[in-house]
């Protein structure tokens, strides 16, 4: 009868440490490489949202403020410290302020962005439409 519930209670501790494990890792974190791709974007986004307008089409500026802002959101709701998050902002704007708008860099990241987190392309496009970023 012990040994019955022993080995009861060693089958619920396992399916438990089971169910734990698989959702944690379900969660969907970041890793690494998406992580530090994903903030590297969002400062270029950043960057971008500070080129003045007559310098750059408004559309892109407010595109860049809407993705910088989703992006930064996304984060930290995957768990990225919000602290560290803007220093890295700070870090790419540091580096990319006052040079031009580079098509290519933001064409690549939208791309990236859009196939990494598959509801980014409505989400931003929201914020676009709504005038709120």
């Amino acid at each position: 009868m012990i040994l019955t519930n022993i080995v009861t209670m060693k089958k619920i501790f396992i399916m438990l440490i089971l169910i734990f494990y698989t959702s944690a890792n379900a969660m969907g974190h970041l890793s690494e490489k998406d992580r530090k791709a994903t903030l590297k974007c969002t400062g270029i986004y950043y960057a971008n949202s500070m080129i003045p307008q007559g310098t750059l089409e408004l559309d892109k500026i407010v595109f860049s403020i809407a993705a910088k802002k989703y992006l930064t959101s996304y984060l930290i709701k995957e768990g990225v410290k919000e602290d560290f998050v803007n220093a890295e902002l700070n870090k790419s704007v540091d580096e990319l302020y006052g040079k031009p708008y580079d098509e290519k860099k933001t064409d690549d990241c939208t791309k990236y962005i859009y196939k990494l987190i598959p509801e980014s392309k409505s989400e931003i496009d929201k914020l676009v439409k709504s005038g709120i970023y």
